[in-house]
């Protein structure tokens, strides 16, 4: 693979509900480019449904669409379903990514690629990464939240990932997002200090 590939990239990745979007939100307000590959994917979802309902069955898609939601109840709590969707969407995934940083490689600048599973999975060759940090138990409180389900289901999903505190630590750069949205500002501030 080509070296220059992901020169100016930077991983950006965290856990379930740390604040990953919020923090590309507040990079793109003060002019960076991301790319966010859980987009890329939802994208790939719909033009894969075909293959998705023939994977798992016609209840997950309507009109051309996946059902995300419901795909994600099969998905989460079977190892054998997200090793077989992850082979589907992975290179694809990968291949989009590739295409969209040979762009902004152009401006040879500092750019983030937010990849929820940057260590677990996803063998990018980028060399910097940036960890969205939020401790497990706000981590779950947020998700209790966000997607309106019990404690049981957001430990559940919180564990199909790597530990937050595991991630913290192989981390370039950290942006602690435990406080409140005006902490959080300073926090992505004092990044980009780093990074320019």
């Amino acid at each position: 693979m080509n070296n220059d590939l992901f020169k100016n990239a930077i991983a950006l990745t965290g856990g379930i509900s740390t604040g990953k979007s919020t923090v590309c939100n507040l990079f793109k307000l003060h002019g960076f480019l991301t790319i966010d590959a859980d987009k890329i994917a939802h994208k790939l979802l719909d033009e894969n449904s075909d293959k998705i309902s023939n994977m798992f069955g016609t209840q997950y898609v309507k009109n051309g669409k996946v059902l995300r939601k419901e795909l994600g109840k099969i998905i989460f709590s079977n190892e054998d379903n997200k090793l077989k969707l992850e082979a589907l969407l992975h290179p694809l995934i990968k291949e989009e990514i590739i295409k969209e940083s040979k762009v902004f490689e152009k401006a040879n600048k500092p750019y983030f690629i937010d990849i929820p599973l940057f260590f677990e999975k996803m063998h990018y060759p980028i060399s910097k990464s940036l960890v969205i940090y939020a401790p497990k138990d706000i981590q779950v409180q947020r998700l209790m939240k966000r997607d309106n389900i019990n404690k049981e289901e957001a430990e559940l999903k919180i564990s199909n990932q790597m530990d937050i505190e595991k991630k913290k630590e192989l981390a370039d750069l950290v942006i602690d997002n435990s406080k409140d949205l005006k902490n959080l500002q300073k926090e992505v501030e004092r990044v980009i200090g780093e990074i320019i």
